[in-house]
């Protein structure tokens, strides 16, 4: 029954099992007849639907294959180190700029760095320049699915071995620590700078990067109970930790 009226039309799991229904023949779930069209595909007897294309050009007309999708990693109910990264895009007099952001979720210690494009190579520099300045080691990352977080960054992540988690679509909730870094950033700084931004981008990050050293060794942060980034991380370090962190007395 299931194959002969797949032979009319690709119908689901729902109508076929109404129709079964219908039909007298069984009354089954949805999810039972899903099952059934599992087994009879692994069996060879459900074949793929073809999908041909034709060529404008040439006049011909050829099979086309489907994507295969990577399925993406998801952060719920992840433990440990996670930063988010994410993109804050700007116009100023039809001129377009970029600032990648990035924070870490638990200690807030947060950078940014803006670019003149928008790729997944600047995207790839950006996550290098944070692992050099954060005084943390970077394990697990989170974006949004902007094409900025594809090919390049991919394979910076997967060459330091950083594990890299994907936001739901239209989850703004799965981004909060960094979509609130970059409101601040943006009425604390940007706004200020905008003309900077547009004209002069190499003057523009000197000026983000004071910015930021104060934002991360002295605002206090109320998630962190009014104290500042660096103080938190420096209060997370064992005792054996803090001495390698000392200045050399050695005459």
């Amino acid at each position: 029954m299931i194959l002969r009226e797949r032979e009319q039309e690709r119908i689901g799991k729902e109508k076929l099992a109404d129709l079964l229904r219908g039909d007298g023949i069984a009354t089954l779930s949805p999810s039972t007849v899903g099952r059934m069209l599992k087994d009879l595909k692994k069996q060879g007897k459900l074949p793929d639907p073809v999908h041909l294309t034709f060529n404008g050009k040439t006049g011909r007309v050829y099979q086309r294959k489907l994507p295969q999708l990577k399925r993406k990693l998801r952060s719920k109910g992840h433990e440990g180190g996670l930063v988010k990264a994410d993109t804050v895009v700007r116009f100023t007099n039809g001129v377009k700029r970029y600032i990648a952001t990035a924070i870490d979720k638990e200690s807030k210690f947060s950078f940014a760095y803006a670019y003149s494009s928008h790729s997944s190579q600047r995207s790839a520099d950006f996550m290098k320049t944070f692992q050099h300045v954060a005084p943390l080691q970077v394990t697990h990352v989170q974006t949004d699915n902007g094409s900025e977080f594809g090919y390049h960054f991919e394979l910076l992540l997967k060459k330091e071995n950083i594990t890299h988690f994907h936001s739901y679509p239209r989850c703004p909730k799965m981004q909060s620590e960094i979509e609130r870094f970059n409101r601040t950033l943006s009425e604390a700084f940007i706004k200020k700078y905008r003309h900077l931004l547009a004209y002069d981008l190499d003057a523009y990050n000197q000026k983000m990067m004071e910015w930021l050293l104060w934002y991360n060794a002295r605002r206090p942060h109320w998630s962190l109970g009014l104290i500042t980034p660096l103080k938190y991380i420096c209060n997370k370090l064992s005792i054996e930790e803090s001495h390698k962190c000392w200045t050399s007395t050695k005459t």
